[in-house]
């Protein structure tokens, strides 16, 4: 912190020299709402910054804490916002913004959670990680795990209450065994850990996984595969087989339906079979048979 800061000081901040750094997505409707409220009572907690100084010596602010606020506060047009100036390094920072948001819980899941693996990576362990964010250390652990297998879906689903987690760490433990799966879900019923819609969606969850991958990537590209001599015959010998396919697969329905029409004929020539039919209300045929059983029109 510079000298021309008091720790805790609170301030009126150009908003143009406030740098976010834990960006997060936000849903429209809940930042609407914020604009909103400020709008018409005003800000009623600041947002929290520490400073920094740049390359040319001009100062510079990262944002701790307030990222909705100021975003409001800039679609407003206001060009400062009030903020309680603070004085931590870039880790500390990052974990005050870290746990503000587990704390309201309105953040992503997968943002609040790739932040405990970024702790992970740092260095942190178990224990200090539920220190500074106030997680309980089974979960922790839990998610931990979860993050080291790459479990995506599973920890979504954890985060939004889906699912318990002691039942998202019996499924990774099964691992890719359909049978090993299917007897940690029956385990997790008769245990308790899964009743009623928590069972049907972990059987649901458990699908999505099997068929779409663990990951909830979306939009990754597909790599266009190059364009050859060879492999212009071969989509051409495809098309062929394809083609042909399809030439005998209608020669046998043609078959089929001659048969029909000629069986149709015989039966229809039977007086007792047609009378039957008569008596059923089932003298007439569909348009298209009828002119192939009675080439010439005739009717029943």
């Amino acid at each position: 912190m510079t000298k021309n800061h008091r720790p805790g000081e609170l301030q009126m901040i150009p908003i143009d020299r406030i740098e976010v750094i834990n960006p997060r997505e936000r849903n429209s409707r809940i930042f609407d709402e914020i604009v909103g409220n400020i709008k018409a009572i005003g800000l009623k907690k600041p947002i929290t910054v520490t400073p920094r100084i740049g390359t040319g010596g001009s100062e510079h602010y990262l944002l701790v804490c307030g990222e909705g606020r100021l975003k409001a506060f800039r679609a407003l047009g206001e060009t400062a916002i009030p903020a309680l100036v603070v004085n931590v390094n870039d880790e500390d920072a990052f974990i005050m913004s870290l746990a503000e948001n587990i704390a309201r819980r309105q953040c992503r899941p997968l943002e609040l959670l790739a932040g405990i693996e970024r702790l992970r990576n740092q260095g942190y362990d178990k224990k200090a990680i539920c220190e500074k964010t106030g997680l309980t250390p089974d979960y922790v652990q839990g998610i931990l795990i979860l993050l080291q297998h790459g479990e995506e879906r599973l920890l979504v689903a954890v985060e939004q209450g889906r699912i318990p987690l002691n039942a998202a760490l019996a499924i990774v433990g099964a691992g890719d065994d359909d049978k090993a799966i299917q007897d940690a879900l029956q385990d997790a019923y008769e245990t308790g850990k899964l009743r009623g819609k928590q069972l049907l969606r972990a059987r649901s969850i458990i699908e999505r996984r099997q068929t779409l991958g663990r990951s909830m990537a979306r939009g990754t590209p597909r790599k266009r595969s190059e364009v050859t001599t060879s492999s212009l015959v071969r989509t051409y010998q495809k098309e062929v087989e394809r083609q042909k396919l399809m030439v005998k697969k209608a020669e046998f329905t043609q078959q089929r339906l001659l048969f029909i029409v000629g069986a149709l004929r015989q039966l229809l020539a039977d007086e007792n079979f047609t009378n039957l039919l008569r008596a059923e209300g089932l003298e007439t045929l569909p348009k298209y048979l009828a002119e192939r059983v009675w080439s010439r029109g005739h009717a029943a």
